[in-house]
């Protein structure tokens, strides 16, 4: 059971007990903390941050380009720079010559809020270059006192995905891959700068978190200017949405935009995971190719 430091009454003692104001800091941002990082991570991006194929649409992978790094800083409330997300793709080949695309995101904590709060984490993915197959899913990160560490694999002969939980061997499983290829919510909402997608249209996912596999529609909801750490954009704005039996954030009313520039390199400059107990912001503030340091133009 946790132990959530909240003042309590004692009654033996006649008087109040009130934590250390650390304590009580930590209590209030606790629920809110814990999973901010990790559900933009899992929902948004790896995440805010990509959502790209179904077996109507197989074909090369093209989410990354090898050496593409992006970082978010992540805003929170009254918190500026709550946390930070970095997105890498790297270009590997196997044994046999196939080649791979290995996503890496870090999640941590960041400033005042990592005094209350130290949260860690990295997320792995492996994607095959020529059929755009997610591969291998891989995860491992703790705050102190909560632990992740899992792996899913995917047998496609087979039409099975393994999941391997060793923070909560009780998850582990097997599961049937549904109709379509899986992909990570990183790579899907990165891609979709590929996409040209116009207000109103839509395009299906489907997306595998851990031991299940979500099917979600992504909207062009319409354009919008904004003010980044980058500069300025017109942006085409992004919504994925699970129209049908709503599952995690989106059945607790949970919504998630992405802001897509639509010049330059159409990069993921913003994303937004809107909760019950707030609001989070990712603002690209860096983005670098494998030669140089290259600003998306505006």
């Amino acid at each position: 059971m946790i132990n959530h430091e909240v003042p309590c009454l004692n009654f033996r003692q006649k008087h109040f007990q009130t934590p250390h104001p650390q304590g009580f800091l930590r209590s209030l941002l606790f629920h809110s903390m814990r999973f901010a990082p990790s559900v933009i991570l899992r929902t948004l991006a790896f995440a805010m941050f990509a959502i790209p194929f179904l077996s109507a649409n197989p074909g090369p992978f093209t989410a990354f380009s090898d050496g593409e790094t992006f970082t978010y800083r992540v805003s929170w409330g009254v918190f500026f720079h709550a946390g930070e997300i970095v997105i890498s793709a790297h270009e590997e080949k196997f044994a046999d010559g196939a080649k791979v695309c290995r996503i890496t995101t870090d999640t941590a904590t960041r400033g005042l809020v990592r005094g209350f709060y130290a949260y860690n984490n990295r997320a792995e993915g492996v994607i095959d270059q020529a059929t755009g197959r997610l591969l291998l899913l891989r995860e491992k990160g703790s705050d102190g006192v909560h632990f992740t560490d899992n792996e899913t694999t995917f047998d496609y002969a087979r039409k099975l995905a393994s999941y391997v939980d060793r923070a909560h061997p009780n998850r582990t499983a097997r599961v049937p891959i549904p109709p379509g290829d899986p992909i990570d919510l990183i790579s899907a909402l990165v891609d979709t700068r590929n996409w040209n997608l116009k207000p109103g249209e839509k395009r299906p996912v489907l997306v595998n978190f851990g031991n299940e596999f979500f099917p979600l529609a992504l909207y062009a909801e319409g354009y919008d200017e904004i003010w980044t750490p980058l500069g300025r954009f017109q942006t085409l704005v992004l919504v994925p949405r699970m129209e049908e039996n709503p599952k995690g954030i989106f059945k607790r009313g949970g919504e998630i935009k992405v802001w897509i520039s639509q010049s330059g390199q159409k990069l993921p400059v913003q994303m937004q995971l809107k909760l019950k107990f707030g609001m989070a912001t990712l603002h690209l503030t860096d983005y670098r190719k494998a030669a140089a340091s290259e600003k998306p133009a505006e």
